[in-house]
């Protein structure tokens, strides 16, 4: 049987390591019914809009999609396709991974963090008044008439937005996926003692979630001081649960703390189905060179073999790329020393290493 899954290339350097991932996914054995759609630049140019109404017929009806890096134009233009697709499908869990692997240069040897990201409200739900407008200058006498406090009249306003509901869903899947998966401890980040109304609210869900698992220790942490102790102590954490801004900056700080986004996969998940992406960007300088690292998205891949409940598959994708990056022989430039660049191999190159080495594993 084929799995039917959506799949989007991206951008940039997004066809180049999905075309490598693709390659090893074949390896396995387990065969997959691509339905290729595009978003994005691409997409722009063809059809006028960044997503396609089609894209997300796609993964609601093939229920998960395998996602490349897409562009998002910084301060102009279009609006990330990323979050368009975790609104538009709801998938309001990102799932981060951040482990050290031998072989990766890191200031630290035994991290094994997972992070999970409320995905759909917070300063990302989208709900902004630009500078300049009639609706926000409404806006601006409405808060100075509640008593709220005086805004500057050239002010652009970002709302942020937290329920009941959205946090109680991430806060539970943190736990469900800390029990299903033998993690030992839930820690919820927030900001409560200034936002008392948003933050506040997400930390009292936390907390009344925590009741319901007492087999899994559960703390609370306040971001600044968070990310303070990952940078001093990150070992000390196992799952991390935070609203959707707190937790995009400090899924990279942990991606920083193992060696980069290079090999930091990435899942955004919901009720009825999930996009499976890399979670760096579409490096547009490099594209084309076969110079792109594709172990973040074939890490990723792995992710969704596990999630189709290709558990073997996915297993043996994960042991030959940590086996390769042990070894340190074939890997791309981003992962070798400074003094040994030179001897980087390309992105096809490593698929050719990852193939070799899962079809040489002891059986």
């Amino acid at each position: 049987m084929a799995y039917k899954v959506t799949l989007l290339p991206g951008d940039g350097i997004g066809p180049e390591i999905t075309e490598a991932t693709l390659r090893v996914l074949d390896a396995t054995g387990v065969r997959f019914d691509w339905e290729v759609m595009e978003a994005g630049e691409i997409a722009v140019k063809k059809y006028g809009t960044p997503l396609p109404d089609a894209v997300l017929e796609s993964i609601r009806k093939n229920k998960v999609a395998l996602k490349g890096p897409v562009t998002t134009p910084v301060g102009t233009g279009f609006r990330s396709v990323n979050v368009a697709i975790r609104k538009g499908l709801n998938l309001y869990a990102n799932l981060r991974p951040c482990k050290t692997f031998a072989g990766i240069k890191s200031l630290y040897k035994t991290v094994d963090l997972i992070v999970v990201r409320e995905n759909t409200e917070d300063l990302y739900a989208g709900v902004e008044y630009e500078q300049g407008k009639k609706d926000t200058a409404e806006l601006i006498k409405f808060i100075d008439a509640s008593g709220a406090g005086k805004l500057p009249a050239d002010s652009g306003i970002s709302i942020k937005m937290i329920s009941v509901a959205g946090s109680r869903k991430i806060v539970k899947f943190a736990f469900d996926y800390a029990r299903l998966n033998g993690r030992k401890k839930v820690t919820a980040v927030h900001k409560a003692n200034i936002m008392k109304f948003t933050d506040g609210l997400f930390l009292a869900v936390a907390r009344d979630v925590a009741k319901s698992y007492p087999d899994i220790p559960f703390e609370d942490v306040i971001v600044d001081n968070m990310s303070q102790q990952l940078v001093m102590r990150p070992q000390q954490y196992d799952v991390i649960v935070a609203p959707n801004l707190y937790g995009d900056i400090l899924s990279d700080l942990c991606a920083g703390l193992v060696g980069g986004l290079g090999i930091a996969p990435g899942a955004d998940i919901g009720d009825d189905g999930a996009v499976f992406e890399a979670t760096h960007g579409s490096a547009p300088d490099i594209a084309g060179q076969n110079k792109a690292n594709p172990m973040a998205l074939m890490f990723t891949a792995a992710m969704m073999l596990k999630y189709l409940g290709e558990k073997e598959a996915g297993d043996k994708i994960e042991r030959a790329l940590t086996n390769i990056i042990a070894e340190g022989k074939y890997i791309t430039a981003d992962l070798k020393p400074f003094n040994k660049k030179k001897t980087a191999i390309g992105t096809k190159e490593v698929a050719d290493a990852v193939i070799r080495a899962m079809a040489t594993e002891p059986c």
